[in-house]
């Protein structure tokens, strides 16, 4: 019998808003504090060695007899535990509980590894704290240096420096993982599906084949504050509208380019409910197909919000936050997945998954698990028990399998 139903429910209520039933794990937070608490508690119970890296990511190592040394070429599996606001119970922790439920599996048959296996949950991967997503990975790759990364700051403020000094960690640790090529052979990430492709198809999982190119972008409108009610409408300049113009192109744009454009977080300056705003600053969040789509998309965009400002005697300024490639998963390690689990459909994907960011450096795969709504980011996420462990028998069939194509 799998272990899973008594790991998902140990973590069900952990961050959990009673009101909107979503879930508040944002990193270094009480909850995900919780989270690492009870990963390296799983660990132990298994008689797993578990470190926390420089980065704050957790591993856990199953070793095979008789190793001696750090992990070389290991098969890892694993995720995330934090959460974006009000976000699904799915995202993040499926992959992590499945992957304890799936070493489970493997132990309880009497398996022996040839090779070491690893769990890991990499720290802040939504990036729903400090703006930029799968900060952890990012930094142990190297494609996040550490001197921007600590000077990221949340919206009270507080730097991820000053966080990471109140969690009893060491600021001056982050950086590059010199040991990630070594140690790991091959990533396997479990996620739940971001859309509908698997329950259209009436599949409970599949095999990634791309990640779309994305990025966030820092819009800031700038304009002049003043009374709501004395200031004439031919004497403003107001950056909420050409916000507001902006927003409405994103839409037209990424249709015009078979993409997609979202602006989710907006602050506004002074915020009075009787006052002209002085500023906006939005974050763009953008996806496309393809590097050159996303470039023409963003290029056409930037473009609409300069002319937007400019006729309401504003300006804008756009910062890019953070921008990741295309990520084609390579054929070699997806091959072998669907030839352990059969045919099994193939699909692209358009969210960021630390998979996406370790495949510059280490060789990764993903592996999806269906959600019927087609909701993520969202209470309204799920995935069926059912469907949850035909994902764990996947993912211990792929760490019995040892998989190396």
């Amino acid at each position: 019998m799998s272990t899973f139903d008594g790991l998902w429910t140990a973590i069900a209520d952990v961050g959990r808003d009673g009101t909107t039933g979503g879930y508040r794990r944002p990193v270094w937070g009480d909850a995900e504090q919780t989270l690492r608490e009870w990963f390296v508690g799983c660990a132990q119970e298994r008689g797993l060695a578990v470190e926390t890296d420089r980065n704050g990511n957790l591993w856990a190592w199953w070793l095979p007899p008789g190793w001696t040394g750090d992990p070389r070429g290991a098969l890892v599996t694993g995720s995330h535990l934090d959460s974006v606001p009000d976000g699904g119970a799915f995202d993040g922790p499926l992959g992590v509980v499945s992957s304890f439920a799936a070493v489970d599996a493997l132990r309880a048959e009497g398996h022996v590894p040839q090779r070491p296996l690893g769990i890991v949950a990499f720290a802040d991967e939504e990036g729903a704290r400090f703006g930029v997503a799968c900060v952890g990975s990012q930094l142990s790759t190297g494609a996040l240096g550490p001197d921007r990364a600590l000077g990221l700051r949340d919206a009270d403020g507080r730097s991820l420096a000053e966080v990471l000094t109140a969690a009893g960690r060491d600021p001056a640790a982050l950086g590059r993982d010199p040991r990630l090529a070594e140690r790991v052979g091959l990533f396997v990430e479990l996620h739940v599906e971001q859309g509908r492709a698997l329950d259209r198809l009436g599949a409970p999982v599949a095999v990634a084949s791309s990640i779309w190119p994305h990025g966030r972008w820092r819009l800031d409108f700038t304009g002049e504050a003043n009374h709501a009610g004395a200031t004439l409408i031919a004497d403003r300049h107001d950056p909420m509208l050409p916000y507001a113009a902006t927003v409405g192109s994103a839409r037209q744009r990424a249709v015009q380019h078979g993409a997609v454009a979202t602006f989710g977080k907006v602050s506004v300056a002074p915020n009075g409910a009787n006052a002209i705003a002085s500023g906006v600053h939005a974050v763009l969040d953008a996806r496309a197909p393809s590097t050159a789509v996303l470039e023409a998309l963003t290029a056409d965009l930037f473009a609409d919000a300069a002319r937007h400002a400019a006729a309401e005697g504003t300006s804008v300024a756009v910062h890019t936050e953070s921008v990741s490639p295309v990520v084609e998963f390579p054929s070699g390690p997806r091959g072998r997945i669907r030839a352990v689990l059969g045919d099994i459909p193939m699909l692209p994907t358009a969210a960021g998954h630390d998979a996406g960011v370790l495949s510059a450096v280490v060789p990764t795969a993903m592996v999806f698990v269906r959600n019927p709504t087609g909701v993520s980011h969202s209470p309204a996420e799920w995935a069926e028990r059912r469907d949850c462990l035909a994902g764990v028998d996947a993912l211990t069939a792929v760490l019995r399998d040892g998989t190396t194509a």
